[in-house]
């Protein structure tokens, strides 16, 4: 009975989400225009929140944001975006690594994560297999750089990033216009 409930709470929880990205993803889509220049987005993922650091995550939390320098992942949920986040950090999928490398790109690098999913997903989501995931660390300046963060802590990135996350799958992910 509990595993029931529990999987239609996440059944819930995914039908919400997917409401709030199509309303949000309407007005993207407005808000984007045609224009070939530069413009950047604020790129948010509510329905990944579900993934939370672990035990073998090295960090100095003397300082704001805290300095990450081994990075565990835990995943209680996973909706099928090819980035996620937790705060201070981002993944995408090796997938995403690689189309972003071929197509060159500036403000981050990319490095190991360890990905685990916790007995919450097992239960949740039982079958799931992820798709190998890499830490991706971004270093640039928002509005100038591909990816950038910007006050507070929040993921800035190029129109041209944008379009190649959508067409690999953002479905739950929450964009919104970048002012300087």
């Amino acid at each position: 009975m509990a595993s029931a409930l529990a999987l239609w709470g996440a059944v819930l929880k995914r039908w919400i989400a997917g409401l709030r990205a199509k309303f949000a993803g309407e007005t993207h889509e407005a808000a984007r225009g045609a224009s070939d220049q530069r413009v950047d987005r604020i790129l948010q993922n509510k329905a990944e929140r579900r993934w939370r650091d672990r035990r073998n995550t090295v960090l100095d939390s003397s300082v704001h944001p805290p300095i990450v320098t081994k990075l565990h992942y835990e995943v209680e949920g996973w909706f099928g975006d090819v980035i996620v986040a937790t705060f201070p950090c981002f993944l995408v999928t090796e997938e995403t690594q690689r189309a972003l490398q071929k197509m060159g790109f500036s403000g981050a690098t990319f490095a190991e994560a360890e990905v685990t999913t916790s007995e919450e997903c097992q239960e949740d989501q039982p079958g799931l297999e992820l798709p190998p995931f890499v830490w991706l660390k971004v270093n640039g300046k928002a509005g100038r750089d591909d990816f950038g963060i910007a006050t507070p802590f929040r993921l800035v990135i190029s129109k041209r990033i944008l379009d190649l996350l959508e067409s690999l799958g953002i479905p739950f992910a929450v964009v919104e216009p970048y002012e300087q």
